[in-house]
């Protein structure tokens, strides 16, 4: 046993040495030189605290809908999408454990049981004794030990890659998990849209209808002509027709986020609802708060630090591997019962190295290969975080203009009320005829619905901002 501790202590030497160095460039996070320090007109908005790592907030609760909550939880819980990601998530992070396992010997066992026949014409090696047959056991159960000396780092580097691979798709499944609830939450926030815009065309029909009734009597009564009967008609008819176009939209909607919550639509039944009654704030911080709050930035970022390391993978093919073989401790007797004695201890240390001395190109079109790989992974984080910026900047000014104009449009809904109503209580008195009272109908119902649209379009780009900015902030 002393004969097999003392190469064994030369290859603990070679061990701790592997442990020195590591070759190709060490990754360090990238820095974006061009980073703006503030949005364009954001003098509204609240500056957030962001802290790297933090736990993403259900932000959809900030607008206190109890059914968005429950389509969001269960879309969190059975969304197909979702799963997947996980799922692939779980592949990466048990691909991880599998590189990482190289970092340490592995040690496996086995035995082997024979009987062999020796002939008795074999060639001589004793010219002194005579050739005989003998048959003979040989049992030899071994303790077998393998590795790779990690001594420019190979293992390490691609032990960092696989690590790197796996956090890049913890980034990804929760990029996914943003991108489902805002894709609801939009769809949610449509359909509410949609149920208002089609109250207010319920409400318009149902005073049109009796507007037309008057017209009818007016009309017996010769009041009015024939014409002015045929026109409250057709006003009436095509708001039933736009009421019509509506329910088809709010069912495609309503199809969408049966699919998203993970429900079949033949099945899904939602009630008519109005949006909420408040839009959250929204902090939206400076842009450098992004890199710590959008799961695709640091997505990008992982991606990057993979890349980097596969270089280093790449370039230690230049250089000669080690390896253990064979090596084994174990016992080897003819008889059983003295198989476990010390004249019967076999043992075996062997170090092997191999190097590639040509190979047409191959390990430099490799290193060259993962190289560019960075690069690539380098221009896809730059452009990331070019579109994070955007996507914000873009929510921000559409959600300052949608304020401006829901101000405006609601002075105009009061101007074109009241418009409306003198316009039918001159008809009623005969002072106006029935083309002057529909047109002013339309106005009002086009302005109400714009107004409509215009409320509906805020809570839409709500969620566009809560998404741009990664989904992470808290209510103030």
């Amino acid at each position: 046993m002393r004969a097999f501790l003392t190469p064994l202590a030369g290859t603990s030497l070679l061990l701790t040495l592997a442990g020195c160095a590591a070759i190709g460039p060490d990754y360090r996070t990238p820095a974006i030189s061009d980073m703006p320090t503030s949005w364009q007109g954001s003098g509204q908005w609240q500056a957030a605290q962001p802290a790297d790592q933090q736990a993403k907030q259900p932000w959809w609760q900030q607008f206190g809908d109890a059914t968005l909550n429950r389509l969001e939880a269960d879309c969190m819980a059975g969304n197909a999408s979702l799963k997947l990601a996980l799922a692939r998530l779980q592949q990466a992070q048990a691909q991880a454990g599998i590189h990482a396992a190289a970092t340490l010997p592995a040690v496996s066992t086995g035995a082997s049981v024979s009987r062999t026949r020796i002939s008795a014409d074999r060639p001589l090696t004793n010219y002194q004794s005579t050739n005989s047959s003998t048959i003979q056991n040989d049992y030899k159960p071994t303790l077998n030990v393998s590795y790779e000396f990690d001594w420019l780092g190979r293992v390490r580097r691609d032990v960092e890659s696989a690590r790197a691979s796996a956090a890049q798709s913890q980034a990804d499944s929760e990029n996914v998990r943003l991108l489902l609830s805002a894709q609801l939450a939009t769809a949610y926030f449509q359909l509410r849209q949609l149920d208002e815009e089609s109250a207010l065309l319920r409400q318009s029909i149902s005073l049109q209808q009796k507007v037309l009734q008057l017209t009818e009597i007016r009309h017996r009564e010769g009041l009015d002509a024939a014409g002015a009967l045929a026109t409250q008609q057709a006003s009436l008819q095509a708001a039933q027709a736009q009421l019509s176009l509506l329910g088809n939209q709010r069912q495609q909607q309503q199809d969408l986020l049966a699919t998203l919550s993970g429900h079949p639509a033949s099945s899904f039944q939602l009630g008519a609802a109005s949006l909420p009654a408040r839009l959250p704030v929204i902090p939206a911080g400076v842009p450098a708060d992004l890199l710590q709050r959008r799961p695709d930035i640091a997505a990008a970022e992982r991606a990057m630090a993979a890349a980097n390391a596969q270089i280093g993978v790449a370039k230690a093919a230049w250089f000669p591997q080690l390896t253990l073989s064979p090596t084994y401790i174990g016992y080897e007797s003819a008889q059983l019962a003295r198989l476990v004695s010390a004249p019967a201890l076999v043992w075996s240390l062997g170090l092997q190295a191999g190097q590639t001395l040509f190979d047409n190109g191959k390990t430099r079109a490799g290193v060259d290969y993962a190289e560019a790989g960075y690069q690539a992974a380098a221009s896809s984080y730059r452009q990331t975080v070019l579109q994070a910026i955007q996507e914000t900047q873009d929510a921000l000014s559409t959600l300052q203009g949608l304020d401006q104009a829901s101000t405006q449009q609601g002075d105009a809904v009061s101007s074109q009320q009241h418009a409306y109503d003198i316009s039918l209580l001159r008809y009623r008195e005969g002072l106006d005829n029935a083309l002057t009272l529909a047109i002013n109908q339309q106005s009002l119902l086009g302005a109400q619905r714009l107004q409509t649209q215009l409320h509906g379009s805020q809570f839409v780009w709500s969620v566009n901002l809560i998404k741009a900015l990664g989904g992470s902030w808290q209510a103030q």
